[in-house]
């Protein structure tokens, strides 16, 4: 019961969250919980026999020989269920029948074996009787006479390599004993440690689980100000994404009404760039107008001279004469209409500052967060409030919680129970001690029949002489042969002994091995407890009503070795939800509830965000219609492209040097030729740097960009203003008419960005609990420490090997008692031999000395320095 209220009061503080199911699924930002403090655990549950492992796995393998079956699932579980009574004829039943027969099949290998086994028990000591009895009548072997054979030899070389054979097969199994004895107390000797490191393993899950807990509550804090500082940062968070929303309207337009402050700036220096360009080149070619005026009137009048009317100089003066319409300037830029005016309504356009009007609306729009952060405070002072206060129940509930005294009380049991398994080892020890002690007793009385056997082949080796007659063999060779009886006689006296041990062993190891640590260690042995009201007929799961209460609930040996097997929690492993109902303690829900409420209680008031006055509106109506349309860009750019002069004056003074050289000389020569270079200077001094001089060109450059960028803005104004004042319109009419609804979509996900802290957290203490918090791996190191590694792999393993080393030399001892019995004929020193008259004849009956062809020393006078007496004979 102390273990149950420790598990419940596990499930309780570590699940001080509810198990909310979450309403929405944002991506938050990920909280780090850090990792649950947890301590490593001492116990290795696994064992490595070492070099002795190859005698365990050779043992295993002649059980399967021994015991092929696979483990009996249903065999046990109906033998389990079924209720033998005391009637005699319950036994007679069909079913009851049928089980034990089945139970006999599979036993069948350790009955045919123990039933030899008891056979031999029975047979060798009876047998060693009658062979004893048979030779003190001078029988089976007990006549001192040996028979001259010619194959003596070979007869005796094969008993001899037959008993050393023997001898040393027997001497493997009796080390193969002994390795397992002393195996088997070196580990029960060392089980103390392993037994220390259960017990200091289980103190640690029972002093680490509190610690655990508080962690779990403790990181409710984590939780608590991330929600506090998005809510200290509701203006960056909330007021953001509503900005955000109408960002995609409002930026473009208000983009849009800057773009036309700047047009209007443009179009203002490009009006006045026009204007001073056409002022520049205007004052250049009057200039050169008049010069080209005085020189064509001065032509003139030259050519008015009466030399002219000569005949030799009447054509070229007539043609001089006719190209004087040449000497004029091509590009008129006096004639081009002015700008001055649209110059004046640009320039009273930009009286207002339409730049600073939309940087008004930027500023205004840009300030939503603020005005968001402004517009909630008092409800972000509730919900800080309402999560301390969420904080505070935490605590307050974990406190009430009795869990140090329970934890005391289980610390108090399990240091009474590493006391009682401390105090009680050393009478297993002392037990063990008995237990190794007669074991190596039985491990003695082989190695004492050994002794006997490997001196009798040592003395009978090295003392037979093949020249020696039977009945004067060496002392040596005769102590061989008594050692060899020896042996045998001891064999027959210990060998019941150590068969009966053997027997025992075998039944109890061998069964054990495949009943119990075979399934355990696949788990079919699990599947049979957790057979449906085997072990109480009125629980369909035996676990889950010692444990839950509740017979019903399905909860398993096997899935709670699994699960403590990969170090789950006891909350999950034990189903203990099935115990205890969080939400009826501290349903978290109720204050996400209210939180939500006081987020959807977020009322955001844009109204007062206006992005364009109808000022700067009627500024850019007013611009639209400035009448920059209206320019004559066609004529502008028809004086631009023309060239300075109607013909190049170098060429025309040229020319009219040529014509005046046609003349006959004289002053009307003389006066073309300063003519024309009059020409010349003026195309050196005035068209010259009307066409290269930095003020021309640039005046004309820029007066060429600006005409074309007039001619190419001015088509458009009015389509742009329109489209510029539709949007800000548009944009207007969002922020006045849908912000509401904006700010509601917004403000959820803003809420739900909260809530999901909470069920980060939930979700991590769920996942704290299930794989973390209370870690069952001491639990399955204990079954394992007391099954697998105590029971199979300490005492079972060096059992069968045991029984498999005593019941090789056992077996072994028959052949060896055969090959000693016959082997000791020929080392033992006879009374009496066979008598030859040739070395080639048959032997001679010597009836007369009633003999019967024996030959006796003492009738001849041969000293026999040993006694033939019964005993001797033996």
């Amino acid at each position: 019961m102390a273990v149950e209220l420790c598990l419940l009061l596990l499930l309780v503080c570590g699940s001080t969250v509810s198990e909310v199911q979450p309403l929405h699924k944002p991506p938050p930002g990920t909280l780090d919980f850090g990792f649950v403090p947890a301590k490593t655990y001492e116990t290795n549950a696994y064992h490595e026999p070492g070099p002795i492992g190859i005698l365990f796995r050779l043992v295993h393998s002649f059980l399967y020989l021994v015991q092929p079956n696979s483990f009996p699932q249903d065999l046990i579980k109906k033998l389990t269920q079924q209720k033998f009574g005391n009637v005699q004829g319950d036994y007679q039943k069909p079913e009851n029948v049928v089980l034990t027969l089945q139970a006999i099949y599979y036993e069948i290998g350790f009955i045919v074996s123990a039933a030899l086994g008891l056979l031999f028990v029975l047979l060798l000591p009876l047998v060693g009787l009658c062979f004893c009895m048979c030779r003190c009548c001078d029988n089976c072997g007990g006549e001192m006479h040996q028979r001259q054979k010619k194959n003596a030899d070979c007869r005796r070389g094969c008993f001899a390599t037959f008993l050393f054979v023997a001898s040393l097969i027997i001497s493997i199994g009796v080390l193969c004993a002994y390795a397992a004895n002393q195996h088997l107390t070196s580990q029960v000797r060392g089980a103390k440690n392993l037994v220390h490191s259960n017990f200091k393993d289980l103190r640690i899950f029972l002093n680490d689980t509190p610690g655990q807990i508080d962690y779990l509550v403790s990181q409710y804090n984590t939780t608590k100000n991330k929600a506090l500082s998005d809510l200290n940062n509701v203006g960056p968070l909330l007021g953001s994404r509503v900005q955000e929303r109408f960002a995609k309207e409002v930026r473009p337009a208000l983009d849009a009404a800057l773009t036309m402050a700047g047009a209007i700036r443009e179009t203002k220096e490009a009006l006045e760039n026009v204007s001073v360009s056409v002022e520049v080149l205007q004052e250049g070619t009057e200039r050169l107008h008049s010069n080209l005026t005085d020189v064509k009137i001065h032509l003139s009048n030259t050519l008015s001279d009466s030399a002219c009317s000569a005949a030799q100089a009447a054509s070229t003066c007539n043609i001089i004469r006719n190209s004087l319409n040449q000497l004029n300037i091509n590009a008129n830029f006096s004639g081009l209409p002015g700008v001055s005016e649209q110059l004046a309504k640009v320039n009273d356009i930009l009286k207002i500052d339409l730049s600073s009007l939309v940087q008004k609306g930027y500023a205004a729009f840009n300030d939503t967060p603020d005005l968001v952060l402004n517009q909630t405070r008092n409800i972000l002072s509730d919900i800080k409030n309402l999560l301390d206060l969420i904080g505070s129940n935490i605590t307050s509930f974990t406190q009430m919680l009795p869990v140090q005294k329970v934890l005391v009380d289980l610390t108090i049991y399990l240091t009474q129970s590493e006391a009682y398994v401390q105090d009680y080892f050393p009478l297993v020890e002392q037990y063990d001690f008995y237990r190794w002690l007669g074991c190596l007793i039985l491990c003695c009385m082989v190695i004492l029949i050994l002794v006997f056997y490997y001196l009798g082949l040592l003395c009978g080796t090295c003392g037979y002489d093949k020249h020696a007659s039977p009945t004067t063999r060496g002392c040596i060779s005769n102590t061989g042969g008594n050692f060899l009886m020896a042996g045998v006689g001891f064999s027959f006296l210990f060998s019941w002994v150590l068969m009966i041990t053997v027997v025992i062993t075998f039944v109890t190891g061998g069964n054990v091995e495949k009943l119990v640590c075979e399934p355990f260690e696949d788990r079919t042995l699990f599947k049979v407890l957790d057979t449906p009201y085997l072990l109480n007929r009125h629980w369909r799961n035996y676990l889950s009503a010692i444990v839950l209460k509740n017979p019903d609930i399905n909860l398993t040996f096997e899935e709670v070795y699994s699960d403590c097997k990969e170090n789950k929690g006891i909350y999950t492993t034990l189903h203990l939800e099935n115990l205890f109902n969080i939400n009826e303690f501290l349903n978290i829900s109720m204050y996400t509830e209210d939180v939500s409420l006081k987020i959807e209680h977020i009322n955001v008031n844009l109204s007062n965000i206006v992005l364009l006055d109808e000022i700067g509106k009627r500024n850019l109506l007013d611009f639209s219609s400035s009448g920059i349309d209206g320019i004559n860009f066609a004529a502008y750019l028809t004086e631009i492209n023309k060239s300075v002069t109607k013909v190049d004056l170098l060429s025309f003074a040229n020319d009219l040097e040529a014509r005046a050289d046609q003349l006959p000389k004289g002053a009307l020569e003389n006066a073309l030729k300063g003519h024309a270079n009059s020409i010349r200077m003026i195309h050196n001094q005035q068209v010259v740097p009307l066409e290269q001089a930095m003020k021309y060109v640039k005046a004309r450059s820029t007066l060429n960009q600006s005409i074309r960028l007039l001619q190419r803005t001015s088509s458009e104004f009015m389509v742009k203003v329109r489209n510029v004042i539709s949007a800000v319109d548009a944009a207007q009419f969002l922020i006045s008419n849908d912000a509401s609804l904006v700010i509601i979509q917004e403000t959820k996900k803003y809420m739900d960005m909260i809530i999901g802290y909470f069920e980060q957290y939930v979700e991590w203490v769920k996942e704290s609990i299930t794989m973390e918090v209370a870690a069952c791996k001491p639990i399955a190191n204990v079954i394992d420490t007391a099954v697998d590694i105590f029971l199979c792999s300490y005492v079972i393993d060096s059992v069968n090997t045991f029984w498999f080393g005593m019941g090789g030399c056992s077996i072994f001892l028959i052949p060896a008692i055969i090959c000693a019995v016959k082997l000791s004929k020929y080392y033992r020193r006879m009374d009496t031999e066979d008598v030859y008259d040739d070395v080639e004849t048959i032997p001679m009956k010597n009836m007369e000395n009633g003999n019967n062809g024996y030959h006796k020393e003492h009738l001849y006078g041969i000293h026999n320095p040993v006694m033939t007496s019964s005993v001797e004979q033996w």
